[in-house]
């Protein structure tokens, strides 16, 4: 069970709880192995690189399998949950060295939406993420940018496909999907609990600390109203 991708000689394969990549050459993989890292760049295009996820030994297990692949199975579901999220919403996976700018493989993600969603059903992936924080019943949120807005989400217990949300801005509702593991290896801001990636694009971060209840979006933060 999986979703393949292949461009030229590099293959990579999407399973329920690991990746496998067949770089170009065996020596490739032996040095991903050797170093125990492989970074997962995400880009918009091109060349715009709008999120990263960089595997390691204290996330996964990388090894060789098969006599050729390179398998990284992740310790926490989050962390790839995060990679899947960041596959869905971009154009371009590149994988390459750690911390280096040397391309073991560029793969279109085109049409990956639709793969994923099913590689999700199947698996059951993100339906634990969905149970991990209760819908806030009742929370509002407020602010004023160049548009007021009025902002309220719920996190669904029957999640549609990928979408496991649902956030309404000004009475207009859109699904989303969320993302617990939104920064990657960064350390995330304090505060910070889930994103909120809607189908129409938009990401909404949600915060709370204490009693107080925020959620940024954009460029601008939106505080609990009511």
């Amino acid at each position: 069970m999986g979703y393949v991708v292949q461009t030229g000689n590099t293959t990579l394969e999407l399973q329920c709880d690991r990746v496998r990549f067949a770089p170009a050459g065996y020596e490739d993989s032996q040095e991903i192995v050797s170093r125990q890292g492989l970074s997962f760049r995400f880009m918009k295009n091109g060349s715009t690189e709008t999120g990263a996820f960089q595997a390691g030994s204290t996330n996964a297990k990388i090894s060789i399998v098969d006599n050729y692949p390179v398998e990284v199975r992740f310790f926490d579901q989050r962390d790839y949950d995060f990679v899947l999220d960041q596959i869905v919403r971009n154009a371009t996976l590149n994988l390459s060295k750690v911390e280096q700018d040397i391309t073991y493989g560029i793969f279109s993600l085109k049409g990956s939406s639709a793969a994923i969603k099913s590689l999700r059903a199947a698996c059951g992936i993100g339906a634990s993420s969905a149970q991990t924080m209760e819908a806030p019943e009742g929370i509002v949120y407020c602010g004023r940018g160049a548009v007021k807005r009025v902002i309220k989400y719920a996190i669904l217990t029957q999640p549609d496909g990928q979408w496991d949300a649902l956030v309404t801005v000004n009475g207009d509702t859109v699904r989303a999907m969320t993302a617990y593991s939104f920064f990657g290896n960064t350390q995330p801001p304090a505060g910070f609990k889930v994103a909120l990636l809607g189908e129409d694009q938009s990401e909404f971060l949600v915060f709370n600390e204490g009693s107080r209840h925020w959620i940024e979006f954009g460029d601008y933060t939106y505080e609990q109203c009511n």
